[in-house]
């Protein structure tokens, strides 16, 4: 069986994008080059097709304490129209995935899943809904997603496609109309600057890519600097910073982990962790020259092995050689010096944070 194809499928051919698979669909990577795009989105308005990820929608009486349950953040008492970043954990602490749960209304809630894992995350909640009165529906295939991002993107929304969202805080979202159907837009993204992201229909979604793309003022983006762009801020990547074998605590996301809320899945792994100690941690390493550093490849603390590169670039917006790693906790203080070992060679660096480029959100 072959890969699935986004609404916007044809527009990406129809651009010359260089088409990849991604998460079991076949997605743009690049329309020009990542370097364009990416400082589009930095310092203008890029539009990326995020139609990939998955919507997957609780209700029923017990929504809320369900949600809880299978959620590491706490959304107790949350307004509507509130956004919360979390993880669902295994057992074990693992991750199975990380997602954004929107609070739709009393006991309803939209949980934003990664494309990859849209059938596992599913089942997952299936399997841990049998005590409770909730109904589940995986509604990906309904809705179709793009992300709007960069400085200029709050005045082209408003203004390109006549959705008003100045009023819209960090990590809320409203319901609204766009092409006269309905749709719902939040003020979140995953490139470290300010954005939106608009759900509706597919064929609402193709009519405003195209009011974007013929405006000239909006970069058409590929996949290729969405991962650049997260990797620079900091953001992890699922199967990359996290994973079944990744805990939330070595990925340094702690903060979106709340032991202090009732048992949710995953609990007593990760009190269980905080009391231990952790082994190993997420950290950033840069390099002194210009190697660039890529997934999987060995960090060194003479010759003794420490740890592997989760995701590297030469950050386009700095021009620096970093990278994201996971390394044992007895070389995580800043300033600790290592080596990654490229092509046979090993090259310096020194560990700082994770975050390379800072954040411009509007808060």
């Amino acid at each position: 069986m072959g890969n699935k194809k986004t609404c916007l499928y044809d527009r990406h051919k129809a651009l010359g994008a260089v088409i990849s698979p991604f998460g079991g669909f076949d997605m743009p990577i690049q329309y020009t080059n990542i370097i364009d795009e990416h400082n589009a989105v930095r310092h203008a308005c890029g539009v990326f097709d995020v139609s990939h990820m998955g919507e997957i929608f609780i209700s029923g009486p017990e929504a809320e304490r369900y949600v809880q349950h299978i959620f590491t953040n706490d959304i107790s008492g949350a307004p509507i129209g509130k956004i919360f970043y979390g993880l669902m954990l295994y057992p074990s602490g693992g991750a199975v995935d990380d997602l954004l749960v929107y609070k739709l209304a009393d006991q309803h809630f939209l949980l934003v899943v990664n494309a990859a894992n849209i059938e596992k995350d599913y089942k997952w909640m299936f399997e841990n809904a049998e005590n409770y009165h909730v109904t589940i529906e995986n509604k990906s295939d309904e809705y179709g997603q793009i992300a709007v991002q960069g400085p200029k993107s709050e005045a082209i929304v408003e203004t390109l496609l006549g959705i008003p969202c100045s009023g819209l805080v960090f990590y809320t979202f409203k319901n609204t109309s766009a092409e006269g159907h309905p749709a719902l837009i939040s003020r979140t993204g995953y490139t470290g600057e300010d954005g939106f992201e608009i759900y509706a229909a597919p064929a609402v979604i193709v009519a405003l890519w195209d009011k974007l793309i013929a405006s000239g003022s909006v970069t058409p983006c590929g996949l290729g600097c969405r991962d650049t762009l997260r990797f620079e801020v900091g953001l992890p990547l699922y199967g990359n910073e996290l994973s079944a074998d990744i805990s939330p605590l070595e990925a340094g996301l702690g903060i979106f982990v709340k032991t202090d809320k009732p048992d949710f899945i995953g609990r007593k792994a990760i009190l269980q962790q905080k009391k231990d100690g952790l082994k190993r941690k997420i950290v950033g390493i840069e390099l002194s020259d210009k190697a660039i550093p890529r997934h999987g490849y060995e960090v060194f603390d003479g010759e003794a092995a420490i740890g592997t590169v989760t995701t590297g670039y030469q950050s386009i917006s700095t021009g620096k050689s970093v990278c994201m790693a996971l390394v044992d906790n007895t070389h995580t203080a800043l300033g600790t010096p290592v080596q990654v070992l490229i092509h046979k060679k090993r090259h310096d660096g020194t560990i700082t944070k994770k975050r390379f480029y800072d954040k411009n959100y509007k808060k």
